[in-house]
């Protein structure tokens, strides 16, 4: 067979981590989950890690793992994300690879990408370097082999990336069939112009470099990977599959190699149900024997290129102006907003470039000090990122400056490291891609920069902040109310700013609603409590105590004391200072605890300013998921009032309102507002139950129907999915739990005609492994008389087919 087909995902997030705290906080525009990264996960990720193929008749024939199947790329960033917080998901991207060696003549599906997905054409030589480098060891750490190639963010590419990627070992990349410039047979003196797409993209082409190197280009089909988009290919997968197809040479006996890249979030988060008709095109594809899928490492071997080709210099996929988009006001945009303009980049771009550059001679200098190569150690760097334990992060010293440093000097080290680490990660691409400066992707970069800058004035004499301010002044939002990214950097960053103080603060504050302990982990800080005291009078408690913190990045460390006032609900008052002595400490505990149990409120806050000064901090210092937790902890209390008051209302006046719902009139809206609340919040309840009732979800539903309230569908829809699958887990766990499948199959039927959008994913792909697996065990044995076995198959298959009615 000379047709072949490659299917190129690049999966891809930006780094949403608060700077300081190396976690990505809450996102509420991203609810009922916790931030976009898991809502992605779940909606594509996870997905296509376990897709579904269906029969005509909508139920379940097979699993497949869409990554061992086609080419693709994660972002490192993403995956050191998914590695901690999806654990199953990033196992099953990892498997795929090494199952794709077995099926791809030992060539893997994965291939690297860029660190950070930089603009590399707009980055300098050594940045280029370092994203090259710690994009390949991020690679090799994770997936045990040496990547064959590297995805350059949104293709940008010129020569000096180029050269980069060949001299570490990269043998191809991927790029947009509108970067190719020229091309001719490898041998021949003719160039053929192919700008504005006209090469033909099935076949590979050999890009000859000024150094001698060379390296592989696959320019993919433009128009099908933007059909997918446009084209609605995704609706059926048998369109998509006959799609793929339509575009080889019918006549021609060379082979050719149809391959198309879209960003992986295509299938499953931009379209819903993507991921399976990405499986059903491949299913169809081999079972009609269309075409061999491949990847292109595997088709590189089989057929090395037989022509060459160059490059249109600064080019990307996303940009019809080359490089723009990432430094100008060239146009392009995401266009929701026509009125808008990006003159902003420019300047953005002109801050971000200048604090690099005043950045790099003091850590040249101090990394010299310390007896470093500087660059060296920042490119090796990506081996402390990957594993911060102590032994690791000691050995890297010793390796870099000959010798131990002292816990002083480690801490400037390690800063000096974590300050370019950030100065790298402002270049993140997203920052320059979408219409407004103070949006939330280029307000993350700007993090980053804050960040690099509280750790140069902690190593440096010189006020970076204030040079920065002067050229983020020139980046004009597009929001009246925004005015400029500096307006934005004051108001909106440096609040977030954290420093040892704030963690401590943090910890006290937090003391207050959890059982203490003695150490504590806080996110990237570790708290280890010296002194703890805690008073309580009524709803009121006062904290006070002494601990240590230090950061798990930059070993800095520091004792620090503290008090806080808690007067109920979300009001707080504390203060926390740096080392006191034993006998202040004493002093503070004595006073406070004094003024406290006397009652006395006002004395307590005024010995709070009087012992801590500047340093006071209240509920709006603390980190924006434990705001939440405290909130919550609030809210319950203060919601099972309001249920209360409601559900009185409720009984009071059930007669009169079924009364007039059966004229057909029109409830009041105080009585409908009523019934609303206390149906949905009682079947929100019933759904998050471990063990939900379900004549009582019957009642409600039913209640809601009679009563025309309106469900809560997300929260609902959501709550009662996370309930089947939790269920589901345990019917795998504990096989022979029938209740549990019994209460499955009767709260998918209970919910029937209810208008709820249920998502079983999850069920439906435990239970078919199940079926696949388990199910033969218990129906041998019940074909052998076992009684106990055959009531399991009974009721299995009941589940089986009550879940795959929803496939």
């Amino acid at each position: 067979m000379n047709r072949y087909i490659c299917i190129h995902g690049h999966f891809y997030q930006p780094p949403r981590e608060n700077p300081w705290l190396n976690e990505v906080e809450i996102q509420e525009s991203a609810s009922p989950y916790h931030d976009w990264n898991e809502r992605i996960t779940d909606e594509c990720y996870a997905r296509n890690s376990a897709s579904r193929i269906l029969n005509g008749q909508g139920n379940i024939v097979d699993i497949m793992n869409n990554y061992a199947h086609i080419s693709f790329n994660f972002g490192p960033t993403l995956l050191e994300w998914m590695e901690k917080k999806e654990p199953e998901t990033y196992a099953a991207i990892l498997e795929a690879d090494k199952e794709s060696q077995k099926r791809f003549s030992g060539h893997g599906s994965a291939i690297a990408q860029v660190y950070n997905h930089v603009i590399m054409p707009l980055a300098n030589e050594r940045d280029k370097r370092t994203q090259v480098v710690w994009g390949i060891y991020d690679f090799k750490k994770r997936f045990g082999r040496d990547p064959e190639g590297m995805w350059l963010a949104e293709t940008a590419a010129d020569t000096p990336s180029l050269e980069v990627l060949a001299e570490h070992g990269i043998k191809f990349t991927i790029l947009s069939p509108y970067q190719a410039k020229r091309y001719r047979q490898i041998g021949a003196k003719e160039w053929h112009n192919t700008e504005g797409a006209k090469i033909d993209p099935r076949r590979p082409y050999l890009c000859k470099l000024p150094s001698g190197r060379s390296i592989v280009l696959f320019f993919y089909d433009a128009p099908v990977s933007q059909g997918i988009a446009f084209e609605k290919l995704l609706e059926r997968g048998e369109d998509f599959a006959n799609r793929l197809t339509s575009t080889f040479d019918e006549k021609s006996k060379e082979p050719q190699l149809m391959h198309i890249a879209t960003d992986g979030e295509t299938y499953g988060h931009h379209h819903r149900f993507g991921e399976m008709a990405l499986s059903y095109a491949i299913h169809h594809i081999e079972e009609e024997g269309l075409a061999q899928i491949t990847v292109y490492g595997e088709y590189l071997e089989k057929f090395p290129p037989t022509h060459e080709a160059e490059i249109i210099e600064n080019s990307a996929w996303s940009c019809a102006h080359g490089v723009e988009r990432w430094q100008s006001n060239c146009g392009c945009n995401t266009g929701g907003n026509p009125d808008w303009n990006q003159e902003w980049r420019g300047p953005l771009r002109k801050a971000f470039n200048l604090l690099r550059d005043q950045l790099t001679p003091l850590y040249e200098q101090e990394m010299k000090k310390l007896g470093a190569a500087p660059w060296l150690t920042r490119n090796d760097y990506i081996q402390v990122i990957m594993d911060r334990s102590e032994a690791n992060v000691m050995a890297f010293i010793q390796k870099h400056t000959g010798r131990q440093l002292n816990r002083e000097e480690s801490v400037r080290f390690l800063k000096l490291l974590e300050m370019q680490y950030h100065t790298l990660l402002i270049y993140t691409s997203c920052g320059w891609f979408f219409d407004e400066v103070t949006g939330i992707e280029t307000m993350q970069d700007i993090y980053y920069a804050a960040r690099a800058i509280q750790l140069a004035q902690d190593l440096g004499q010189e006020d970076y902040e204030s040079v920065f301010l002067q050229q983020l002044e020139l980046a004009e939002s597009n929001l009246k109310d925004q005015g400029t990214a500096a307006k934005a950097f004051i108001s909106l960053v440096k609040p977030t700013v954290i420093d040892l103080l704030r963690v401590g603060a943090h910890y006290a504050v937090s003391s207050l609603f959890a059982d203490h302990a003695e150490q504590l982990n806080l996110y990237c800080y570790q708290a280890t409590s010296e002194a703890y005291d805690l008073q309580e009078a009524g709803r009121q408690k006062l904290a006070v105590g002494r601990a240590r913190i230090k950061s798990q990045i930059t070993w800095e460390e520091d004792t620090i004391s503290f008090a806080v006032l808690h007067l109920g609900d979300h009001q707080l008052f504390g203060g926390v200072r740096e080392f006191m002595s034993p006998e202040d400490y004493k002093r503070l505990r004595y006073e406070l605890r004094s003024a406290f149990e006397r009652g006395n409120v006002s004395e307590v806050i005024m010995l709070l300013d009087k012992h801590f000064q500047s340093h006071n901090y209240s509920f709006w210092h603390l980190f924006k998921d434990d705001q939440k937790k405290i909130l919550d902890q609030v809210l319950d209390q203060t919601m099972g009032r309001v249920e209360n008051e409601f559900q009185q209302i409720y009984d009071n006046n059930y007669p009169l309102m079924a009364a007039i719902k059966t004229l057909g009139m029109k409830l009041p809206r105080p009585l409908h507002t009523t019934v609303e609340y206390i149906i949905n919040t009682r079947l929100l309840r019933e759904f998050e139950s471990e063990g939900p009732d379900i004549n009582e979800i019957r009642r409600l539903l039913r209640e809601a129907r009679r009563m025309k309230v309106r469900l809560n569908y997300e929260p609902q829809e959501f709550a009662v999915s996370q309930r089947i699958d939790h269920l589901m887990e345990q019917v795998q766990a504990q096989p022979e739990r029938l209740d549990k499948m019994q209460l499955i199959i009767d709260l998918v039927h209970v919910l029937e005609g209810s208008k709820l959008e249920t998502d079983y994913w999850q069920a439906q792909n435990i239970a078919f492994r199940m079926q696949q697996s388990l199910y033969n065990d218990y129906k041998k044995r019940s074909t052998e008389g076992n009684q106990e076995a055959r009531a399991w198959c009974h009721q299995f298959d009941a589940l089986y087919n009550t879940l795959n009615l929803k496939a």
